[in-house]
Order: structure tokens, then sequence, then C-alpha cells
């Protein structure tokens, strides 16, 4: 398999730690490529150009990391990241969509940051900003455990640790104590390590 990433991606860290927390790193190639500049192989198997994209294998190009990760947790050993039905899987997949709202909000503040300063748009950043104080608030409300590792504590983790790697302004930690413990056990992990943003 091959899976298209860059170092920084918090899309593409989630899969990187599913495949090494499966036992699957060693079957997967990872390929840092350039989306912005229409990276040609990574065009070829996704029209989109974004990263995360899995070349699982069948041959068969994923995209979006919810997908690969469940294709990845389907197919790797060991206890399922994400259940297979019900309530439990819907608790699961209600904190892995609000870490992932939180990493929406990030990105599009980062993007717009990264904008000529006469083409932002303040009211939209103001928005965004407060859109992921209040995603991670809820995060926190809903206390993930490290020990009991599944895709809504992994993208939970992923999600705090980018946000105090790209907005270093954003102080996350602040109220959110919950979240702080869950970023320093989860980061202590040999697969989080490995993939640590760059």
């Amino acid at each position: 398999m091959k899976l298209y990433i860059t170092a920084a991606s918090p899309y593409a860290r989630k899969c990187r730690i599913v495949a090494r927390e499966k036992g699957l790193a060693d079957r997967i190639e990872e390929v840092a490529v350039d989306p912005y500049a229409n990276a040609p192989e990574l065009l070829a198997c996704n029209p989109l150009v974004q990263v995360p994209t899995l070349i699982a294998e069948d041959g068969l190009p994923l995209n979006d990391s919810p997908v690969i990760c469940e294709y990845l947790d389907a197919l790797g050993d060991g206890p399922r990241l994400l259940p297979e039905g019900g309530a439990e899987r819907l608790r699961v997949r209600r904190l892995e969509t609000l870490a992932n709202g939180a990493l929406e909000m990030g990105v599009k503040l980062l993007l717009e940051k990264r904008r000529p300063e006469q083409e932002r748009s303040p009211s939209w950043m103001v928005r965004w900003t407060a859109n992921m104080g209040r995603a991670l608030d809820a995060l926190e409300a809903a206390a993930p455990d490290a020990a009991r590792l599944d895709m809504g504590v992994i993208t939970a983790g992923v999600a705090v640790t980018w946000t105090g790697f790209r907005h270093p302004d954003f102080d996350w930690k602040a109220g959110r104590p919950k979240l702080a413990a869950l970023q320093s056990a989860l980061e202590a992990r040999p697969s989080f390590r490995e993939t640590a943003p760059v």
C-alpha cells in the first residue's frame, strides 16, 4: 500500500497513527508530496489533490482520513478502533467528528492567515477561532480517555497537538485540563512520537 502524506497534515497523521497501532506500518509506503504544487502522483489518484490518500491493497485509491482509518482498522490486528455498530460506535464517531471539526476550523484559519493581509477576512477568522474553541470545549466535556484508545481519542489527541503546533497564539490548554492530560498521555505512545508534526 502507498499513503500520500505531508509531514504536518493532522489528517495524514491520524492515518499514520492507525497504521502503527494496527501493525500495518511495514505494509505501507509513506510518500511525502506537495498537494499545493499539484504533485502529479497525487493528482493521478485523487482529483482533489489532497492528503492523505491511500492506495489500498487492491489498488483502489481511498481519500478522506475517516475512510482510510476505517479501512486500516478493519485490515489490521488488535482491537477495533471504530466499533462496528450501536451506541458505542456513535459515541466514538461523535468524538471523532468534534475533533475533525476543530481541525477543519484550524485549517481554515491557517490558510486565511497565509493569504496576503489585504485579502484576509477578519470576520471569518474570528468565527473560525470561536468555532475551534467551542469544538475543543465540547471535547473537554466529553473527557476522552487515553487508556481507551479509539478513533475519537486518537483524533482528539491529533487535534490538540496540531492546534498548538500551527496556532501557538491560541492557548488551547487554558480551561481544558482533561485534553491537556490526554495529549500528554497520547504523545508518549510510539505511534504518536513517530508521527509528530514537523
